[in-house]
Parts: structure tokens; C-alpha cells; sequence
């Protein structure tokens, strides 16, 4: 059956229709208001500030909006004030820490489009410790050499994701790692795209 056509006869009506699309509504019930801090417990160590309700409720609106941390806890903010409701939002670092244990909803990742990727390509430095740190502290055996590893990060510069990265000596510089963090992102695309993987997998990316 061919697909049938629809003929706009309002436009008023249906630009509106398309206006609410973007309409923003939030809304907060006075229970979640009232557990929004965490009850005090009579355990030993630090006191929880927030509950998992308030943790679970921001982390839910940054996987909405796929948004990073810092972006999340800016908006929540911004809502609480909009709101003029007395509440302290958690900061970027307590969302990440309280996110482990908590059923989250899972976070959406972006496929693969015609749109150039944006990489930022960096490494830094690991200290391996073994052997040879056991005897130097134990024994005060000085040890001819330290054992250095060079983690290379590759991230995407409008999203913050780590899109790939590799482990080499630390004689190894970013330039040299470069062909091998290419072949991962390819690798990658090809493995999740259909058919037309070879072709989405040679899209442009701009250091």
C-alpha cells in the first residue's frame, strides 16, 4: 500500500503543534521535595547530604538531555530556581561517586553519523608499581630504573566521550600512537553499522 499524503489545511494550528514540542514542563511533587535529603543514620562515618531519590532524579535528567556532569548539575540549578524551590543541588563529583548502585536508566550513546568528529588526542603518564617499589621501601635496594606506561586518550570535543584509547611505553608519542587510536574508531564503526559501515567509517575527523 503506497503511503498516503497529508495535506496541511491549518498552518496555525499545526505550527503551534510543532511550537509545544519544544515546550518545557517541569514538575516536582512535594514527597520528592521532602526526601530530597538523605535521612541521618546512626552508623559510624560520614553523613550522606543527599538521598539516592535526589541522585537518581538529576542523573535521570542528564541521561534525558545527554548531558555531561558539570552541564547537569547547572541545569538542575537553574530548574530549582525557575521552580523558586529551596533545595541545593549536588555538585558534578557527588553525582558521579553516589551514581554507582543506583538503578540508572541506561545512557544513550550516539551513533555514527555524516557529521565530522572533533578529536582532542592527549596522554599522560602511568607509574607502574611492582617488584621493584616492594624492595626500594622494604629494603632500601635503590632501583636503577622506574617502570613508566603511557595511557593515549582520544576524546570527542562536543560530547567529552573518551572514544578510544591505548596503552604504550613511555617512549611512544602521540603522533606514533595516532594510527592505532584511527584503527580503534574504525574498527568500531564497521563492527555497529550495517552495511554501509565501510563507507559511515571513512567520515572526516578533525584533530
Amino acid at each position: 500500500m503506497a503511503k498516503q499524503k497529508f495535506k496541511v489545511t491549518n498552518w496555525a494550528a499545526y505550527n503551534e503543534s510543532l511550537r509545544q514540542r519544544g515546550d518545557l514542563t517541569v514538575w516536582v511533587s512535594d514527597e520528592a521535595l521532602s526526601l530530597w535529603s538523605a535521612q541521618r543514620r546512626t552508623s559510624r562515618g560520614g553523613q550522606p547530604k543527599y538521598s539516592d531519590l535526589a541522585i537518581t532524579m538529576c542523573l535521570t535528567v542528564r541521561v534525558v538531555y545527554e548531558l555531561p556532569l558539570r552541564q547537569t548539575q547547572g541545569l538542575m540549578r537553574r530548574i530549582a530556581a525557575l521552580m523558586g524551590v529551596e533545595i541545593t543541588v549536588p555538585d558534578f563529583s557527588t553525582l558521579s561517586r553516589r551514581s554507582k548502585g543506583l538503578a540508572l536508566p541506561p545512557v544513550r550513546r550516539r551513533t555514527a553519523c555524516w557529521r565530522p568528529v572533533h578529536l582532542v588526542v592527549d596522554s599522560t603518564g602511568l607509574k607502574v608499581f611492582g617488584e621493584g617499589e616492594w624492595l626500594e621501601n622494604k629494603h632500601k635496594i635503590k632501583v636503577k630504573r622506574k617502570r613508566w606506561r603511557k595511557l593515549h586518550l582520544s576524546l570527542d570535543l562536543v560530547s567529552g566521550e573518551i572514544v578510544c584509547s591505548d596503552l604504550t611505553t613511555d617512549d611512544v608519542g602521540d603522533p606514533t600512537a595516532l594510527s592505532d587510536l584511527l584503527g580503534q574508531i574504525v574498527m568500531v564503526r564497521s563492527a555497529s553499522l550495517s552495511p554501509m559501515a565501510p563507507m559511515m567509517a571513512r567520515r572526516p575527523v578533525i584533530f
